[in-house]
């Protein structure tokens, strides 16, 4: 007998900052918490490096630094928003080490930021990591807790 349905794939996201896993919901920004881009995760960030969480290609790169699209090979596009209103400091803070169109691997170095520099500019450096074409996604399960670049998972799409 042939088994003709497709079995689902999964991708796991890794950690793009070492921090502690916040729920989305509780994230002070509605437009994170009310998941108008999308679903996923925010870390409140305890240093200043983003690492790529996923295989893929930088797709975004804001000219503020404060915002890292990547897509993987599967088609998963996933936003890395580091800070919240952080869109204000006009990048001051953040220092790129990727660019646009790089194709990268889990791991990767991405983004450098001034933690206490965004804190000092009365801003939050709550970085949420959300799905953005949700469309593709059939179930998401989210972890929670400490977590740390290149060891741990913070979420993983079923799609």
């Amino acid at each position: 007998m042939f088994n003709f349905f497709k079995k689902n794939k999964i991708i796991e996201i890794g950690t793009p900052v070492n921090g502690e896993i916040i729920s989305i919901e509780d994230v002070p920004d509605a437009v994170f918490s009310e998941k108008m881009i999308g679903d996923g995760v925010a870390i409140e960030p305890s240093e200043g490096l983003v690492l790529s969480p996923v295989d893929g290609e930088i797709v975004s790169l804001f000219p503020t630094n404060h915002a890292i699209g990547i897509r993987t090979y599967e088609g998963l596009e996933i936003l890395i928003h580091i800070g919240l209103d952080t869109v204000e400091l006009k990048g001051e803070g953040f220092k790129r080490i990727t660019s646009e169109n790089a194709k990268v691997k889990k791991g990767d170095p991405l983004m450098e930021f001034d933690i206490d520099f965004i804190k000092s500019m009365k801003k939050s450096p709550i970085t949420p990591v959300v799905i953005t074409n949700m469309d593709m996604v059939k179930d998401i399960v989210k972890n929670s807790g400490k977590v740390q670049i290149s060891k741990d998972i913070i979420m993983s799409i079923k799609y």
